[in-house]
């Protein structure tokens, strides 16, 4: 037999109905893997799950995750978690981290804006991410904001700053952030756009965990500038050359939509109280707030 089972294999060799192996999969309490929408189940994984005694009932049970929104930082997104009073905390970490402690029941929603390295348009890029993404087929994806991104620099640009290709030859460093966060990704995506390789930057270190950081970063003199957001920049009081609107999206699981946490914190995000805190900050979009975007 195949290392890889197809779903009516694998019911066969649990001896399970395929209807009762769905529900195992929607509460991911089965190991398998989703390759080109088809769900594939490792055989010697499937014996190992059996011989633990997994497929019992407090095993199906699947643990609450624990009140925190990981990924990506955003102002707006920050402001609207303490506002609404929703209880959740935020562990921003950059986007793909995000991901991966959701994944492992370790956030209860995720904040990302990733970019296609070969894609000159992003605006599929996180509903690709999640829809490819291995134990996230009971996601959803809600639209957060529309956000300008850009190069943050000192206050009057000392160092001339104009581009991306302006990064380029040693004379600025450039602040960067962690391999997975949306911003790096953005970063090396523009470079490669401009035909410029990364090895051509001078990166200052060390690595800055959030857009917040980078703005100290650059307010400190450890670094000339670097890729944030608008809202970043206005509230540290640096420069700000816009380069592109990305999509900012909010990520969970399908059965934590309705709990009493992210709904407060959904009801607020359709309040004129927070466009009105978006215009504030500056350099977002919030028309589409709220939207469902991808429901896996």
């Amino acid at each position: 037999m195949t290392e890889l089972l197809t779903t009516d294999e694998a019911a066969a060799y649990l001896r399970l109905s395929e209807r009762k192996l769905y529900e195992l999969v929607a509460r991911a309490a089965v190991p398998c893997t989703k390759v080109t929408g088809r769900w594939l189940f490792p055989r010697a994984a499937l014996d190992r799950w059996e011989m633990a005694g997994l497929i019992t009932p407090a095993a199906l049970a699947h643990p609450a995750a624990p009140p925190i929104v990981g990924g990506s930082h955003d102002p707006l997104l920050e402001w609207a978690l303490r506002e609404s009073g929703c209880g959740l905390a935020y562990l921003p970490e950059g986007s793909g981290e995000g991901l991966r402690r959701l994944i492992q029941g370790e956030v209860i929603a995720a904040a990302i804006h990733l970019h296609a390295l070969d894609a000159a348009d992003d605006e599929q890029a996180n509903l690709s991410a999640v829809a490819a993404a291995a134990g996230l087929h009971d996601a959803v994806v809600i639209a957060f904001a529309r956000r300008e991104q850009g190069i943050v620099t000192a206050a009057g640009n000392p160092h001339g700053v104009t581009d991306i290709v302006s990064l380029a030859g040693g004379s600025v460093q450039v602040a960067q952030r962690p391999a997975a966060a949306g911003a790096q990704l953005l970063l090396l995506a523009l470079l490669r756009r401009a035909g410029v390789t990364p090895d051509r930057l001078t990166f200052a270190r060390p690595v800055c965990p959030t857009g917040t950081d980078i703005a100290q970063a650059i307010r400190s003199g450890r670094a000339d500038c670097g890729i944030a957001t608008r809202s970043v920049a206005a509230i540290a009081g640096l420069d700000f050359l816009p380069l592109i609107w990305e999509r900012f999206d909010l990520v969970l699981r399908q059965r934590d939509y309705f709990l009493p946490g992210p709904q407060e914190l959904f009801s607020l995000l359709r309040s004129p109280v927070l466009a009105e805190r978006a215009i504030e900050l500056g350099g977002y979009d919030v028309r589409s707030i709220g939207e469902v975007r991808l429901l896996n």
